[in-house]
């Protein structure tokens, strides 16, 4: 399946832990093959790092805070022109596919 959204996008979350519904983000990064996003500044996590010593450097131990992936389906594209969530379709212009919104059918891609 096609994933219709991209990096730079900034996407509305729509579903998953309460403190992240209805927040809208940047998409960091797209990874197609587990139908998943990074959104900057949501669903973050903390992860106790152990000092770890790895080719001549050492990592500082401590408590790091990162934003984890979350699913495709939790998230909906925001318009750029009407600026509300929206589903997004395609349409075919001179050999190339152009997302288009379903709200107010502005293209997505200019």
């Amino acid at each position: 399946m096609k994933v219709k959204i991209r990096k730079g996008d900034t996407v509305e979350i729509i579903s998953g832990r309460r403190d992240d519904k209805g927040k809208r983000g940047e998409v960091i990064r797209v990874i197609p093959e587990d139908n998943r996003v990074v959104v900057q500044g949501v669903n973050i996590r903390t992860k106790h790092q152990r000092q770890v010593q790895a080719q001549g450097r050492t990592l500082n131990p401590g408590l790091v805070r990162f934003e984890a992936p979350m699913h495709l389906s939790n998230v909906m594209l925001v318009c750029p022109k009407c600026g509300k969530a929206t589903r997004v379709g395609l349409s075919r212009q001179a050999d190339k596919a152009l997302r288009i919104c379903k709200k107010c059918q502005a293209s997505i891609d200019e």
